[in-house]
């Protein structure tokens, strides 16, 4: 095996034993994103003397304390390129930010240098996060079709061992979705966990920043150094320090798994419901309790999600869309357009119903510790594909069914964990999603884990990295 398929927890463990410098890992990873990069493009930027130097430093402080700072010293990481590093372009894969470029760290890159991460660069988002294929960027699996947005950079570099981990932005699924396309790991905590200082925005009621990973196990590893107040994030949550890694074992005895009856099973591919039904199966197996529940207001999720996100996002970009709208693609202007016609009603009735609809998720969040579901309801699809036909005729763009079954945990701010739990026929990976209680990351990290020690037990291995 080489440095770069290493998970972070088994990259860090590498390095407390003297078997792995950080400087060969690092310059492991930095040959992985040169053999891969000309197929995959998930790089904007790879920042690869910054990077060593880091890996240096990480080995000087080694021999000099016989000990790196735990857990994430001189682990290489990727930034979508939404997340400001002193310094270092943050474009938002647009012409509109070609040439700016940081004064200072955002909260998340601040937190991640402390803990002595190495950045290796950062990666392709859709233009502004504003949409769910990341067109640049292919698929770690099959570079014939879409990565999945908007963190397809991030979740692609990720998959292909071109990063150990990677943060990304979740505003409808933009962590999880091409976290379940790539088979690799995603969370999108819960609103506020993390902050967002330093992040561009697309929706500010709605933005989440996350981790990208191989494991289960690396995701916790991270969200222990991520999750702090910041009050320059005005939804930074004030929460005492939690270490979110879940004890080994696989035993979920006296667990509620909730099994969606509606909503999260409709228009979803034949082998998408069966991997994700198989997977409650072996929670079963492992001691949790499937529990039957219905997703309220199922009805009014898309129309809530566009009713927040699409005036919130113009309102970001007004002065740029008037003064220099050329220089946005296509796609994206006339979503921006689009926002300037919503009234300031069809805004305030969307917001009402988040507040109910939040309010009536957490109720039936007091009946499981967790919702069980599939994250997306197709695999990648060929990167010319526009729409899915389902079986009983519906059509349905690729974007309005990528965000389907993400948006809720956005609109409610609960949080969400998407994990590998299969492939389909054409090889392509099948992600399920773990929702559970605000702040209960510990709750659902638990669930995801023991699935995962227990993965190989279905055929799968989440950490598997593409030939």
């Amino acid at each position: 095996m080489q440095p770069y398929e290493l998970t972070l927890a088994a990259a860090a463990e590498e390095m407390r034993e003297r078997r792995l410098s950080p400087v060969e890992l690092v310059g492991s990873v930095l040959e992985r994103i040169e053999q891969t990069e000309p197929g995959l493009q998930a790089y904007v930027t790879v920042t690869a003397e910054r990077a060593r130097d880091a890996a240096r430093d990480a080995e000087r402080e080694l021999g000099a304390r016989s000990h790196l700072r735990a857990p994430l010293h001189g682990i290489p990481v990727a930034l979508k390129d939404l997340i400001d590093v002193a310094g270092v372009a943050t474009t938002a894969s647009s012409r509109v930010r070609s040439e700016h470029r940081a004064d200072a760290d955002s909260s998340v890159a601040a937190r991640l240098a402390a803990a002595g991460t190495a950045l290796v660069g950062k990666t392709h988002t859709h233009e502004f996060a504003y949409g769910l294929t990341t067109p640049q960027t292919r698929n770690a699996w099959d570079p014939d079709r879409v990565a999945g947005g908007s963190s397809g950079g991030s979740a692609v570099a990720v998959a292909a061992g071109a990063a150990t981990f990677a943060l990304g932005t979740d505003t409808g699924g933009s962590i999880r979705v091409p976290a379940a396309l790539n088979g690799v790991v995603g969370l999108k905590p819960t609103y506020g966990l993390v902050a967002r200082h330093g992040v561009t925005s697309l929706s500010w009621s709605l933005d989440h920043v996350g981790p990208l990973t191989r494991t289960v196990e690396d995701a916790a590893l991270v969200m222990s150094v991520l999750a702090g107040h910041d009050p320059r994030d005005p939804a930074s949550l004030s929460v005492p320090a939690t270490d979110y890694r879940p004890v080994p074992g696989g035993n979920l005895s006296g667990l509620r798994v909730g099994v969606p009856r509606n909503y999260y099973f409709d228009h979803v591919a034949p082998e998408v419901e069966a991997a994700v039904r198989t997977a409650h199966t072996h929670l079963e197996s492992l001691g949790a309790t499937l529990v039957e529940v219905e997703i309220p207001m199922a009805r009014y999720v898309q129309a809530t999600q566009w009713g927040l996100m699409v005036p919130e996002a113009t309102a970001y970009h007004e002065r740029t869309l008037r003064s220099a709208p050329e220089r946005y693609g296509d796609d994206i202007r006339v979503l921006l357009e689009a926002g300037e016609l919503m009234s300031a009603g069809d805004y305030l009735r969307a917001q009402r119903a988040r507040t109910l609809m939040r309010q009536a998720w957490l109720r039936m969040l007091d009946e499981v510790d967790v919702v069980a579901a599939p994250t997306v309801p197709a695999t990648a699809v060929r990167s010319d594909q526009e729409t899915i036909t389902w079986p009983d005729g519906t059509t349905e763009s690729v974007s309005d069914a990528y965000v389907r079954l993400s948006a809720p945990a956005n609109i409610t701010g609960v949080p969400a964990l998407s994990l590998p739990v299969g492939r389909d026929r054409a090889g392509m990976p099948i992600g399920m999603q773990l929702l559970g209680r605000p702040l209960a990351e510990d709750v659902v990290l638990r669930v995801g884990h023991a699935y995962e020690e227990t993965a190989a037990a279905h055929g799968y291995v989440p950490a598997a990295v593409p030939s």
